[in-house]
């Protein structure tokens, strides 16, 4: 118990999350492979996890998030939202995602390769983590650095599940 309270105090003292100072959502466009993410009861079982976004006619972001359940052959799980940058907000890299009316969720960039090959997304209260890549695997020296710097955000690296994605 007294580890978990030093843990969250620490992260307490960080001071709010942090994300990008910009992103080209133009370039963020496109297929997201799952690297790695927090686990949480929506995607329970869920591996060769994909994010596809789009842009609307209104300018909106379409989010297709899928993923296949229990194993790479198991029955394809889609879910589609609708994204935007939260108005007036000094960084575009905070978005507002909805897949169930009335409800939004923060989707914060806080990490983004200047290639945009991948990225580390992130929620204010640090309770939601996703590292993303433009390709299913992703080089391990690169997965540690994203790691090192996840915990430099304040997040707890213990919980971190790597996606199981198929071979290139």
């Amino acid at each position: 118990m007294a580890f978990a309270a030093c843990a969250h105090a620490d992260r307490a003292a960080l001071g709010p999350l942090q994300a990008v100072p910009r992103v080209d959502l133009d370039r963020y466009l496109g297929t997201w492979y799952e690297i790695a993410r927090y686990p949480h009861r929506f995607q329970a079982g869920c591996v060769a996890s994909t994010a596809s976004y789009t842009r609307t006619s209104d300018g909106r972001i379409r989010v297709e998030n899928q993923c296949r359940d229990g194993s790479l052959d198991g029955a394809v799980r889609r879910v589609t939202g609708v994204a935007q940058v939260v108005k007036n907000e000094p960084s575009n890299a905070k978005l507002e995602v909805e897949f169930f009316w009335p409800f939004r969720g923060a989707y914060w960039i806080i990490e983004l390769d200047p290639d945009y090959q991948y990225a580390v997304v992130g929620h204010p209260s640090r309770a939601y983590l996703w590292i993303l890549a433009r390709r299913p695997k992703m080089d391990d020296a690169l997965y540690q650095d994203l790691l090192r710097r996840v915990a430099l955000h304040g997040y707890d690296r213990t919980p971190i599940l790597r996606t199981v994605q198929p071979a290139e």
